[in-house]
């Protein structure tokens, strides 16, 4: 007998459980709720299917087979009930993440449902507001890179036609005889070199940067000893520090090890003590130190510039900023992209680069992790 029911219940069962598969694949593409609605119909069918099969099996004539089978058919009913209510319970949730979606503004600010949702929807709204958020800022660096290349192409058009009108004057005068004793001639080629090569590193300047805002920036990473570094970086900028009248600095603790690019990170460095040299007055004194802090590197430059306003700080950085109205830099002057290199190689370094105001001047620091 136990096993006649279980047969029966068990081929009654997989026979609406087959025809619930069925149905679902045909309403795969409709909502939720009615798939919802579906799985409460079969579990209530085949609940029913068996305990009317185990009734008429028991031979249950009368009275207690009518409140058998109405005892049952409430359950289910109530069951269905309840499911139907959770089905619209879940697609009122998922319609007000939808609106949600389609409410969000130009300007990609995603506000989440105020609603309680099911922690199923819950998860996919935080993923979708941490997705907008990405976007959102990604789409604020473009603005600020497009804006800054719009700036980057103005300043260095300005920067490019001074020397180059100054150049074909020049030559203009040599060529018609206009300029030609000796002197004059010799200062006239002096100046020409020194132009070109200004341009020229204009020129390798813009390339590099093109490189970091490319991404194809990839540093060679070796053991580096930073106060090598320093050193090297010391002696190459001397002549351009005595041509200023710029007393020059320096010291670092013998073991620096840092893995980076020497080349790179040296140019960074160079940079720095470089910007530091042309903003500090005659006299003034330009100090470079590296010292070791915990597990980091810390390479700090100081100045006598008299100090950064604390409104053009956070954009000391920034393509062609100089801190200054004037456009046009000096003869020994850049295009204002030596700190933008600088930033661009020590975040390629997984490095830090900041600026303080400090004492006479500010403070440039570079924090990269020690080898």
């Amino acid at each position: 007998m136990i096993v006649q029911i279980v047969a029966v219940a068990a081929g009654l069962g997989l026979v609406i459980a087959a025809l619930g598969l069925a149905l679902l694949r045909v309403l795969r593409r409709h909502s939720i709720g009615v798939m919802l609605a579906v799985v409460a119909a079969v579990t209530v069918a085949a609940t029913l299917a068996g305990v009317v099969a185990i009734t008429l099996a028991m031979i249950i004539d009368g009275g207690p087979k009518d409140i058998v089978l109405s005892v049952v058919a409430i359950g289910g009913l109530v069951g269905l009930g309840v499911a139907l209510v959770n089905a619209r319970t879940v697609v009122r949730a998922s319609r007000s993440l939808v609106d949600a979606l389609e409410s969000v503004p130009p300007s990609g600010l995603f506000t989440p449902p105020p609603a309680p949702l099911p922690a199923e929807l819950q998860k996919i709204s935080t993923a979708l507001e941490q997705a907008y958020e990405r976007l959102r800022l990604g789409h604020e660096r473009e603005r600020a890179l497009e804006s800054a290349r719009r700036e980057l192409v103005a300043w260095v058009s300005h920067d490019l036609r001074t020397p180059l009108a100054g150049m074909r004057a020049m030559v203009e005068a040599l060529e018609d005889g206009v300029a030609d004793d000796p002197e004059t001639v010799k200062r006239y080629h002096v100046q020409i070199r020194v132009e070109v090569d200004r341009l020229a590193g204009m020129v390798e300047d813009l390339f590099e940067l093109s490189r970091i805002h490319a991404g194809t920036l990839q540093p060679r990473l070796t053991r580096t000893g930073l106060g090598d570094l320093v050193a090297d970086t010391l002696a190459a900028v001397e002549p351009l520090a005595r041509a200023q009248g710029v007393h020059l600095t320096g010291e670092a603790d013998p073991r620096l090890p840092v893995y980076a690019d020497a080349g790179q990170l040296g140019r960074a460095v160079r940079n720095l003590v470089v910007n530091a040299i042309r903003h500090t007055p005659a006299g003034g004194t330009v100090d470079v130190r590296a010292v070791a802090e915990g597990t980091t590197a810390r390479l700090s430059v100081l100045d006598g510039c008299g100090g950064i306003p604390e409104a053009d700080l956070p954009r000391v950085f920034d393509v062609a900023f100089r801190g200054e109205a004037a456009r046009t830099p000096g003869p020994d002057g850049g295009a204002g992209l030596g700190l933008a290199i600088a930033r661009g190689i020590v975040d390629a370094h997984n490095g830090e680069i900041g600026v303080v105001n400090e004492g006479p001047g500010c403070v440039f620091t570079i924090t990269l992790p020690l080898a």
